[in-house]
């Protein structure tokens, strides 16, 4: 039924003609059946290099903050090289722009898990306060000064960056964006926060640098070797474009790009790129890409927007993927009404996705034009994978499974788990644990630690098949490398003790929400 829904009036012609063809089938061979033979001289003095968005950079619950169980640095750890992996730090109460887990904990703290309506007065005053302390702290305290950065970091990821931002901006126009802050009582969310965080990432200490892109930084790590090795980088990891289809739900809003895309500022106002647009930028991104020395690369496709519970699926969906409305997940679907709540259609999300269906043929087609040119390149389908843990998508609904759907084997630390974790929003039993979710944090967008714990396992089983060393604490080779979800269930707050005063009604969010404009500003990631 799903796929002969209507698509919505003005949906582009490249997305109502690739509509014609089924869903795409994800990709789970990462070298797509192509052999490669790989000359290796020595080792690469940099084992591992990120280049991506907020998925990469370790944004969880509305801030960037714990970078230290971002996607690459659990896997610098399981490498061995976590203590020489450069990434950059943010400190404060709780990051930026703003996190909410922090935000709860603290009302948790004083108004217990269920404030008395007579509490709500104090509350709002309270979580203003936070929100001021945050604001005061960046841009005024000492969060206002970017860090000297002395290396280029391993870790090039900024969160909000869409695939033209991580081929155009650099640090010196980060640094002129940043306008003068005001204390504005009724706005506190950090401005400029992205660039802020972009100055975090950069090397800005004296031109050339100032002038440098994402990828001119990991040029110059891939050119940073001895004669003896075959490349400065030994993997790199890609994983951009989710920011080009990633505000349809973030926002709640389809707007197509325009041909006016590849303009910094005009770029704005779109929540979707077009299938061509994205491809004219992707081929930039490819070009980029074979330019940085690098001896593995890996390329990651774009996740399905709807499968975040940031958008929250309304109505009956039997047996399709789409259900008829998305809307926020803390509306009342007994009370949703199509005229006042926010939402978009079951007919956008499927249009939306089906951009992102082109999207990931594209990067597919780049991953295998550079295996069939001797780079070993591979790819982790990070759409399918993300698929294969779709609760209400496809585990709740037999009926909408496609025929290559499997359910994903999750860690057997995280299978044990009670309840397992899963897609859906995160709520609290009110008895300190868990109701509901696990693998996505507060934010409804970004995966939790051990959320990011599965897509940093996929990308050490590439590695370990490519031939990547990984290395014990005393210096042996692993033979079977994996990660360390008992580490990882241990660090991760959320999973094992989530603010209680996020029930089954998600009513505390929805009351931030409306009250201070929260989700709105921090998914909006700082434009």
């Amino acid at each position: 039924m799903s796929a002969t829904r209507p698509l919505p009036e003005g949906t582009p012609p490249d997305v109502v003609a690739r509509a014609a063809h089924p869903p795409r089938v994800p990709e789970f061979d990462p070298a797509l059946g192509i052999d490669v033979h790989v000359e290796r001289r020595a080792t690469p003095r940099h084992r591992l290099v990120a280049i991506g968005d907020s998925l990469l950079q370790g944004f969880q619950s509305g801030a960037v903050f714990h970078t230290d169980l971002s996607v690459p640095a659990i896997v610098a750890y399981e490498l061995g090289v976590l203590p020489t992996f450069r990434y950059p730090r943010f400190g404060g109460p709780g990051g930026l722009p703003l996190n909410v887990e922090v935000l709860l904990r603290r009302l948790e703290d004083r108004y217990g898990a269920h404030p008395r309506p007579w509490q709500i007065p104090a509350a709002l005053f309270t979580a203003r306060g936070f929100m001021d302390e945050v604001e005061d702290y960046w841009e005024r305290g000492p969060g206002a000064e970017p860090p000297v950065v002395g290396g280029y970091n391993h870790n090039l990821s900024c969160y909000g960056w869409d695939l033209r931002d991580a081929l155009g901006k650099t640090a010196a126009i980060c640094a002129a964006a940043l306008e003068t802050p005001v204390d504005n009582l009724l706005d506190q969310i950090v401005q400029n926060n992205g660039d802020r965080a972009a100055l975090h990432v950069y090397p800005h200490w004296a031109p050339p640098q100032t002038a440098m892109t994402l990828f001119d930084a990991a040029t110059a790590l891939g050119d940073d070797r001895d004669d003896d090795a075959d490349a400065g980088i030994e993997t790199l990891v890609v994983f951009l474009g989710s920011n080009n289809a990633l505000r349809s739900v973030t926002e709640l809003k389809v707007e197509w790009s325009g041909p006016d895309f590849r303009d910094p500022d005009a770029k704005n106002a779109y929540t979707v790129w077009r299938p061509e647009h994205f491809d004219v930028e992707y081929a930039e991104v490819v070009g980029a890409v074979r330019a940085v020395s690098a001896r593995h690369v890996v390329l990651c496709t774009v996740p399905h927007v709807t499968i975040a519970p940031i958008a929250r699926g309304i109505g009956d969906k039997s047996g399709t993927r789409y259900f008829p409305y998305y809307t926020r997940p803390w509306v009342d679907e007994r009370r949703f009404d199509a005229v006042r709540d926010e939402h978009i259609t079951g007919a956008q999300a499927r249009a939306v996705d089906i951009a992102i269906d082109h999207y990931n043929e594209t990067i597919t087609a780049a991953v295998a034009d550079a295996r069939r040119d001797g780079l070993d390149w591979y790819l982790l389908d990070t759409a399918g994978l993300l698929e294969r843990l779709a609760s209400r998508r496809y585990i709740h609904d037999v009926n909408a499974r496609p025929d290559w759907w499997e359910p994903y084997p999750l860690p057997p630390e995280l299978a044990a788990l009670q309840p397992v974790p899963d897609t859906r929003f995160l709520t609290a039993d009110g008895d300190g644990g868990r109701r509901t979710g696990g693998l996505f944090s507060l934010d409804g967008v970004h995966p939790t630690t051990v959320g990011y714990g599965i897509l940093a396992r996929e990308l050490v089983r590439i590695m370990a098949a490519a031939g990547v060393e990984f290395r014990g604490p005393n210096g042996a080779v692993r033979a079977d490398p994996s990660v360390d979800f008992e580490r990882l269930v241990r660090l991760d707050t959320l999973v094992r003790t989530p603010p209680q005063n996020i029930d089954s009604t998600l009513s505390v969010l929805g009351w931030a929400d409306e009250a201070l404009d929260v989700f709105r500003r921090i998914l909006h990631f700082g434009v």
